[in-house]
């Protein structure tokens, strides 16, 4: 299967017994270690502008998360062989046994979005030494701001089960995402490259389950790793942090970019009117040469 502006030669690795792991390792072996995490409903296609922009001297790191992208799709009933528990606590492990198999441990740089913020941050708990530098767009690594409502489109999959059987047999969550998730008109081929691979009610499977691991509560099993990720992100404001926000995301929207701003003062910020969820698609043009200039001013 091809896909616009992704030249790229996935490779798989056995993450769980049973279970493949699709990902991206472009660049010079020896190069600065860029890990960029992507979202739902998105995979490694939303960071393919960045790796064209970076891999010629950094070595870029793209995990598709477990049912998504070209990865695998386990099913996670009680009987399935391979089952897969599709939590927050699976794609940390997930992302650790992913750099331990290609002899990564850091420092590198952690560039994340959407529930790749979650995730990125989850994994900096155990060791934030191994974090040098943060290029950070459109995510939370903190709970659900007091001011913020949580919308209704997500709580459509999260607490409704007719909602969830929708999303899953008509692949609304990716389908909708593909046209709502830009200012920009994106191209058939690309809105295809985003929702397609989770066409099918199989293939929808952690579109939804993403949204269920959603914490609100107390007793949300995601929760208590979102409290201690949001404890320790003023830790990283020592750090080199770069900040690329769409303000059209219904979701991660200015509530969550001043939870950053907060805890990140010293970072670098460019917030765009004129872009949404996917912000490196509406602003690629713009925000990968400043990127890549941050990191090169910043290196070392």
């Amino acid at each position: 299967m091809r896909f616009p502006d992704y030249p790229f030669a996935p490779r798989r690795f056995e993450v769980r017994p049973g279970i493949a792991m699709s990902y991206l390792d472009e660049g010079p072996r020896d190069g600065e270690v860029i890990v960029m995490l992507h979202g739902n409903p998105s995979w490694s296609y939303y960071w393919r502008h960045l790796v064209l922009g970076l891999r010629d001297r950094y070595r870029c790191i793209v995990p598709d998360h477990v049912g998504m992208g070209l990865s695998d799709r386990p099913d996670d009933g009680v009987s399935a062989q391979p089952r897969y528990d599709y939590t927050l606590q699976s794609r940390i492990d997930d992302l650790d046994a992913l750099l331990k198999h290609l002899g990564i441990a850091g420092p590198l740089t952690l560039a994340v979005h959407d529930w790749g913020g979650a995730i990125g941050f989850g994994w900096a708990l155990r060791d934030p030494a191994r974090v040098r530098r943060l290029l950070i767009t459109n995510t939370g690594a903190f709970p659900l701001p007091a001011a913020k409502r949580f919308p209704r489109r997500l709580a459509l999959g999260r607490d409704s089960r007719i909602g969830g059987w929708l999303i899953r047999r008509f692949n609304l969550f990716a389908r909708g995402a593909a046209w709502l998730g830009t200012r920009r008109w994106l191209p058939k081929d690309v809105r295809a490259a985003y929702a397609g691979v989770y066409d099918g009610w199989d293939n929808a499977i952690a579109t939804l389950r993403f949204m269920q691991d959603i914490p609100l509560h107390e007793d949300d099993r995601a929760m208590p790793l979102v409290r201690a990720m949001a404890r320790a992100l003023p830790d990283y404001a020592d750090r080199p942090a770069f900040i690329a926000w769409g303000l059209r995301d219904f979701v991660f929207d200015r509530h969550f970019l001043d939870g950053f701003r907060q805890a990140l003062p010293n970072a670098e910020v460019h917030a765009d009117a004129d872009a949404g969820h996917y912000v490196l698609e509406d602003k690629h043009e713009d925000l990968v040469p400043l990127m890549r200039a941050f990191l090169e001013r910043t290196s070392g």
